[in-house]
C-alpha cells in the first residue's frame, strides 16, 4: 500500500519518495528549521530546497538534528536543492553547486536541480546556455556527489535542447494545480521518462476556494487539499506542498487511504486555470 514514505525509481535506477515538503518563502531561520523538524517527526522523508530559498543551511541543519536525535539514517531522507537563473551556464553551475554544498554541509544531495532554463525571453543564446548549464549538471552528477540531476520549469522546447545529451533529467519540478496541469510538458516527461513534481500543488491556496474541490472534499470526507493532492499522486506526479502549521503538515500526507474515481480526475482536470501562478520561463 502506498504510503508518504512510499519510494519510486527514477530514470537512473535513484529511489525518491512520492510525496514530498517544500520550502519556498520560508526564509526565517526558525521557522525554517522548525517547519522541516515537524514534517520529519510527522513521516516526510522528502524535502525540497533551493538556493533561491536562502534558506538551504537552516533546512539542512533540522536534517541533521533530526537524524541525530532520531537515529535515522542520511539514506532515508531525499535532499533536494537548485541552482538559480542567475547561475546559468557552466561554469556558473559549477560555482553554484560548491556554493551550496558549502551552505548545507552534506556529503551528497540526492537530488540537485536547474530551477529556471534559459529562455529566448531574456537570452539571444538560450538553446546553448541550457545545454553548457547541463554540461556543468552532469559533471556534477558524474562526481557522485548527487545521486541524480533534473530540471525545474523546464517546459517541451527546453526540454529539447538538452534532452539529446548524454543523461537525461531524471526530473522536471514544474508547477501543477488544478487548471494547470501542463498536460504536455506532463506528456513529454513521461513520454522521455522524466518524473514529474508539482510546485505550488495547492495554487497558493486559490484552489482550496473552488467551488468543485469542495464539493469533492465533502463527497470524499476530506480537505480540499487532500483532494488535490491525491489527485496529483494520482497523476504519477510527486507533490511538495508547504506549510509550516503542524495540523496541515499532517492533514497534506494523509492521501494514501482513498481514491478518487476515474470520472472526478477528469472533472479535476477540466477545471479552467483557477489558482496558478502565471509565471512563466518565457517572460523576461
Amino acid at each position: 500500500m502506498e504510503s508518504l514514505t512510499t519510494r519510486i525509481n527514477l530514470n537512473n535506477g535513484t529511489a525518491i519518495p512520492m510525496f514530498g515538503y517544500g520550502t519556498y518563502k520560508i526564509k526565517d531561520q526558525n521557522e525554517a528549521y522548525n517547519s522541516v523538524r515537524l514534517a520529519l517527526k510527522n513521516g516526510y522523508r522528502h524535502i525540497d530546497t533551493a538556493a533561491f530559498y536562502e534558506n538551504e543551511k537552516f533546512v539542512a541543519n533540522a536534517i541533521k538534528d533530526f537524524m541525530e536525535e532520531s537515529q535515522t539514517k542520511r539514506e532515508d531522507i531525499f535532499v533536494t536543492s537548485k541552482a538559480w537563473k542567475t547561475e546559468l551556464g557552466y561554469d556558473k553551475t559549477l560555482a553554484a553547486f560548491e556554493k551550496t554544498m558549502n551552505e548545507m554541509q552534506m556529503d551528497y544531495l540526492d537530488l540537485y536541480l536547474v530551477h529556471w532554463p534559459a529562455s529566448y525571453a531574456f537570452d539571444d543564446d538560450w538553446e546553448n546556455t541550457n545545454r553548457q548549464t547541463w554540461k556543468a549538471m552532469t559533471e556534477i552528477y558524474k562526481s557522485g556527489r548527487v545521486k541524480a540531476i533534473g530540471v525545474s520549469n523546464f517546459l517541451t522546447h527546453h526540454l529539447d535542447t538538452i534532452i539529446d545529451m548524454e543523461v537525461t533529467p531524471a526530473v522536471d519540478q514544474i508547477e501543477v494545480n488544478p487548471g494547470f496541469l501542463q498536460k504536455d510538458t506532463v506528456d513529454y516527461c513521461k513520454e522521455h521518462g522524466i518524473l514529474v513534481e508539482a510546485w505550488s500543488p495547492l495554487g497558493r491556496g486559490k484552489s482550496l476556494a473552488h467551488p468543485l474541490l469542495e464539493e469533492l472534499a465533502n463527497k470524499y470526507g476530506r480537505t480540499v487539499a487532500q483532494i488535490i493532492l491525491r489527485w496529483e499522486v494520482q497523476h504519477d506526479i510527486v507533490p511538495l506542498p508547504k506549510s509550516v502549521n503542524e495540523d496541515r503538515i499532517i492533514q497534506n500526507a494523509n492521501v494514501f487511504d482513498f481514491e478518487l474515481s476515474d470520472d472526478d480526475m477528469t472533472a479535476i482536470d477540466e477545471i479552467p486555470p483557477y489558482g496558478n501562478s502565471g509565471h512563466s520561463p518565457d517572460q523576461p
